[in-house]
């Protein structure tokens, strides 16, 4: 069977694999990973220097891999380790945050700011869920709010579920913004070597003129539900944010690594330092200034995710080898034509739908190739493409309950509390969001870049 026949199958393989969700997800990438190398690379191939470049493990011994103002250039193929580095950096600052009780007091503090009233809570945790999901991981963002929120809503006598509905849309969209707060916008930054700040001043554009638009959407669609629900209660029934801290020691840590961390990714332009340096940085600092949790927060991390990433860029780099990503990118080519627009639109459009149903995450990773080749065979430049991959895949998986793994977390955690959320009631507010999302992101990309 021709090498790149077997591959297609391979890939398919997986896909559908993640989709029935049988079979633990980080299983199916490494296993399918395996068999890329074994069958696809060795017996197809015959070729050593697919498994290396692959597999990519020299760049991480590469000067460039830590210190360079042209990120990308070390690990633009196979396995993208700075992509792997900089999740586990921020996985393990994340955990020293939430266990010094950074996320709940938040929470708290901002709800007692707006007096604990049920309409300005609804719209504050919206534009604090973007705003944390700018930086942090959204599934980390909704797991610590939406508890929050369930807190919140025993105390208020409301329905949790629209807030927290609302709450995971922001968040991805929030996600869209810059670098470092999607899956696919940290593949996509450290494959193609952009910043924190190109990200800021494109995709962040638009997340931003799409968040007033989705606020006043979601307010139109809850606020009467909401309005009806709060009852007074009296000051002393509210719970204390004070509480929340459990180490005020590591609780002031873990806001300066917080701040250090925002402060070296919004400048890692300037400075040289890539991600991969930044996020090894961080979980150092994390690790040594709560050194008596040090075995704990490293037991928290996610592994099975990055063991997972780790699967899918060998899945995805067979892809590449044998050419089956060019391949895709003629057919893209041919049905857009010369119209850079009309291309775009194919990209967004379809990263959004496939987004929907499938985890983005592979779906950017598979396209990474693709755009870059379609900017050298039309001329496209391939920052507009790249852009337009952004949004279609972070706003692309809000749509459904199974399109990214924030909306999983979230309806999760209402679930175990008693408030079930069925795909009917989530598809009927959440889809048309990410229409409309996807369209003002159309219409941003049409007026700006062409």
């Amino acid at each position: 069977m021709a090498p790149h026949i077997l591959a297609v199958l391979i890939f398919v393989v997986m896909f559908v694999l993640i989709v029935m969700d049988k079979i633990e997800r980080q299983y199916v990438s490494l296993g399918c990973g395996l068999l890329m190398i074994v069958l696809v690379f060795g017996l197809g191939m015959h070729s050593k220097d697919a498994i290396v470049e692959t597999l990519n493990v020299k760049s991480i011994f590469q000067a460039s891999f830590w210190y360079t103002a042209a990120e990308g250039e070390a690990s633009s193929s196979g396995i993208n380790w700075s992509t792997i580095i900089f999740i586990l950096g921020m996985m393990i600052m994340v955990e020293g945050m939430g266990k010094a009780g950074f996320f709940r007091w938040l929470c708290l503090e901002i709800a007692k700011l707006v007096k604990y009233r049920t309409i300005p809570v609804f719209i504050t945790f919206m534009l604090m869920s973007f705003v944390l999901a700018m930086f942090i991981d959204s599934i980390t963002v909704i797991l610590f709010l939406a508890a929050v929120t369930l807190e919140l809503a025993q105390t208020l006598k409301c329905n949790p579920v629209p807030i927290i509905l609302s709450e995971i849309f922001c968040a991805n969209l929030g996600g869209s913004a810059t670098m470092c707060g999607d899956p696919p916008n940290i593949i996509i930054g450290t494959s193609l070597g952009y910043t924190f700040g190109e990200f800021i001043s494109n995709t962040g554009f638009i997340a931003l003129i799409s968040l007033i638009v989705i606020v006043i959407y979601f307010y139109l669609c809850f606020h009467k539900e909401l309005a009806g629900q709060g009852v007074a209660v009296q000051i002393t029934s509210y719970p204390d944010p004070k509480e929340a801290i459990t180490d005020k020691g590591e609780f002031a840590k873990s806001c300066v690594i917080f701040l250090l961390a925002v402060v070296l990714l919004v400048t890692h332009a300037q400075t040289g330092l890539t991600v991969a340096f930044i996020g090894t940085f961080i979980a150092i600092l994390t690790l040594v200034t709560q050194y008596k949790d040090a075995k704990e927060l490293l037991s928290k991390v996610d592994y099975k995710t990055l063991l997972f990433f780790i699967g899918l860029f060998v899945v995805v780099g067979g892809l590449e080898q044998t050419g089956v990503l060019e391949e895709i990118a003629g057919l893209i080519s041919k049905l857009s034509g010369s119209n850079g627009m009309l291309m775009c639109a194919i990209i967004l459009w379809i990263s959004a739908i496939a987004s929907a149903f499938v985890d983005n995450i592979p779906f950017a990773a598979t396209m990474i190739p693709v755009i870059q080749t379609l900017s050298a065979l039309q001329g496209i430049d391939l920052t507009t493409l790249a852009w337009t991959l952004s949004m279609g895949t972070d706003i692309g998986g809000s749509a459904t309950p199974i399109g990214a793994s924030a909306n999983v977390v979230g309806i999760s955690v209402a679930t175990k509390q008693g408030y079930p959320v069925g795909w009917g009631y989530y598809c009927k507010y959440a889809a048309p969001a990410t229409i409309i999302v996807i369209s003002i992101s159309m219409v941003c990309i049409f007026l700006r870049y062409f």
